[in-house]
């Protein structure tokens, strides 16, 4: 199914984004819906069953809000770990294979001329110590 390692690691930072994307689609979708919701006051005239009418909607708000924020908080941790997968996959394709290939035979080619010159330069050190007289 993939042809190289660096196939297999882009398949799953994909895998893991589409994954926290999901989740954050759903965390959004789920505080949109909740607010949507229509909210009462309530009037009583015992101030203890006022308060309690009063609080109970909060501390249920308060326990949704709690929900999405680690709900979102997750999503968001997933996405960048997908996101880091993806951008840090290795780099070993065939394209770039080839490249370093050619680079690697450039490298020999100026080695092999950088001999010749080498070669050349002691010959005619050689000539030039022949062609002086001896004392």
């Amino acid at each position: 199914m993939f042809k190289s390692y660096r196939d297999k690691v882009a398949f799953s930072g994909f895998a893991v984004l589409s994954v926290g994307v999901a989740l954050l689609i759903f965390t959004f979708a789920s505080a949109y819906m909740f607010l949507n919701g229509k909210l009462q006051l309530a009037s009583s005239q015992d101030l203890t069953q006022t308060f309690g009418e009063a609080l109970t909607p909060l501390i249920a708000a308060s326990i949704h809000i709690m929900y999405l924020g680690v709900m979102g908080w997750v999503g968001s941790l997933i996405t960048v770990r997908g996101v880091t997968l993806v951008v840090n996959a290795p780099k070993t394709s065939e394209a770039e294979a080839g490249a370093a290939q050619k680079t690697q035979s450039q490298q020999k080619g100026k080695q092999g001329s950088l001999n010749q010159a080498a070669g050349e330069e002691a010959k005619q050190a050689s000539k030039t110590q022949q062609d002086k007289p001896s004392s």
